[in-house]
């Protein structure tokens, strides 16, 4: 569990580090028609984000609370990504981030056992939901690599 909260500190530094020196023209680049560009992913990432601190906080603060999912790509399609600004974002990633911290650095090992309901009553602990939110940044970090390969590629 150490690691997993150690990794999970670092989420906003590692986002940093994926995009340090990038032009705008790189960030809003998009691979094809229906793929995200760095800037889209970077807003998407602080959405989920902000709807899993609610769930985080959720299964410590109540009995077998209800967890409700968002749709990734209504969000992005009717919530104008590309005209929101990436800076705020990133800024409002990072302190959800550090809001959770002191949470964890006090988590008890039966607190990490808590568990939250989805809808179709697939259930999952406090744990589980921290190492989506982990695995969650470092998918997207493999996003971001893979947009500015494909970016270099459209360069050549």
């Amino acid at each position: 569990m150490e690691e997993l909260k150690k990794e999970y500190a670092l989420g906003y530094t590692m986002l940093r580090e994926a995009i340090e020196g990038l032009t705008e023209e790189e960030l809003r680049f998009k691979p094809a028609p229906d793929k995200w560009s760095i800037h889209q992913i970077l807003i998407h990432v602080t959405d989920s984000e902000i709807s899993s601190t609610s769930r985080l906080k959720k299964v410590l603060a109540e009995d077998e609370p209800l967890l409700i999912s968002f749709d990734q790509n209504a969000w992005a399609n009717n919530l104008s990504y590309d005209l929101l600004d990436r800076e705020q974002h990133l800024l409002l990633f990072k302190l959800l981030r550090s809001s959770i911290q002191p949470i964890l650095d006090n988590l008890t090992s039966e607190q990490s056992k808590r568990v939250g309901v989805y809808i179709d009553q697939a259930q999952f602990t406090f744990k589980q939901l921290l190492e989506f939110r982990v695995k969650h940044v470092r998918d997207h970090l493999d996003q971001i690599e893979r947009v500015k390969n494909s970016y270099q590629e459209n360069q050549i």
